[in-house]
């Protein structure tokens, strides 16, 4: 079964929140804080959908007008798809569309029990800067910050290793 990525909207924003809730249970975004981000113009969702038209996953990337940073707001694979290369998939993504924004570096914050997550950020090129104590809550779990230097390859976008191939 093949997965299409595709660019996020507002449409999405019922799939996007069962996903988003049932993957993290004690925090989860608010169904009004996802909105805005499918809605902002500083922001990029993709979301995956499987050629039955069954829901995937979601990211998003943060490039604010101007900036040379980048954030990964979110991303969540549904349960069936984990271990597929999926995740791989729509981070390449964002990382190409941070690039084209015009940022050079990207930063995420991963559960510091999240050691799946962890070896996909480090396998994309990631590097952990910094700690913030028990920044996921009402689980009091550290998150790991996390930084990726972003470059233009000869033959498309990159981060760390990765080239415009890397990213379809």
């Amino acid at each position: 079964m093949s997965v299409e990525l595709r660019a996020a909207t507002l449409d999405d924003l019922d799939d996007v929140m069962a996903l988003e809730t049932s993957t993290f249970t004690t925090d989860a975004w608010s169904r009004e804080s996802m909105a805005a981000e499918l809605a902002s113009a500083h922001c990029r969702y993709v979301v995956a959908v499987d050629d039955d038209g069954a829901f995937a996953g979601y990211g998003g990337v943060l490039v604010p007008a101007g900036s040379k940073d980048a954030d990964i707001q979110t991303i969540a694979v549904a349960p069936e798809r984990r271990g597929t290369g999926l995740g791989r998939r729509l981070m390449e993504r964002l990382l190409a569309e941070a690039v084209d924004r015009g940022a050079r570096e990207v930063f995420l914050e991963v559960r510091a029990d999240n050691p799946v997550a962890q070896a996909l950020y480090l396998s994309l090129g990631f590097e952990q800067i910094a700690v913030r104590p028990r920044y996921y809550q009402p689980d009091g779990v550290d998150a790991l910050v996390m930084r990726a230097s972003l470059r233009p390859s000869r033959s498309g976008v990159g981060a760390g290793g990765l080239t415009e191939e890397d990213t379809r």
